[in-house]
């Protein structure tokens, strides 16, 4: 598995591009701005997107689905039916997909959004606005933090293995570390 972290000052977003070794059909999570260097790294990698995953449905982390539906039209899986004006699979918790080559557990755990997603690809946890390094994300009042803080500890924090998090704002981090460190949640 290759995994690309692409760092994008408007909205301090990140998107992750992971393919094959060997290239062919890849995936972009939380596609927020798509630049030249990104459409390089595709070619240079003989990826092609045949799969966009959505963590919520805020737009600096959609900004970009309308640039490679243009290009590439790929599926769009989030827990929204549309995305802009474009049909999206909905998924829900539980739910495993297998995309571009990958096994993906979809964890739901709303709270910063009604329609916040984590997804599991291999020991990676690609967590959007819902876990950070030392932080969670926004809430707007504290029935929705507390209903975040639950949905972190019963489903993320329940995680036996130590994986590694790839956030949708800042630098990745471990679940090992977020279980001990974490003052958001404790």
């Amino acid at each position: 598995m290759k995994l690309f972290t692409l760092y994008n000052l408007e909205g301090n977003v990140n998107t992750y591009l992971i393919g094959l070794e060997s290239g062919g059909d890849a995936l972009i999570i939380d596609p927020g701005h798509i630049d030249l260097f990104l459409l390089n790294l595709l070619e240079d990698n003989n990826y092609f997107i045949k799969s966009i995953l959505i963590t919520h449905d805020h737009e600096h982390h959609t900004k970009g689905v309308k640039t490679l539906m243009r290009i590439y039209e790929p599926l769009i899986y989030s827990k929204r039916a549309m995305i802009y004006d474009y049909p999206s699979t909905t998924i829900n918790t539980n739910s495993v997909l297998n995309l571009c080559g990958f096994d993906i557990t979809v964890i739901e755990a709303p709270g910063h959004s009604d329609d916040s997603l984590v997804f599991r690809i291999r020991n990676a946890l690609f967590t959007g606005d819902v876990l950070s390094a030392g932080k969670i994300g926004y809430t707007p009042n504290l029935v929705t933090k507390k209903l975040l803080q639950d949905n972190i500890g019963k489903k993320i924090f329940s995680i036996k293995e130590d994986l590694v998090i790839f956030p949708g704002h800042g630098p990745p981090t471990t679940l090992r570390a977020e279980k001990e460190f974490n003052s958001s949640i404790l």
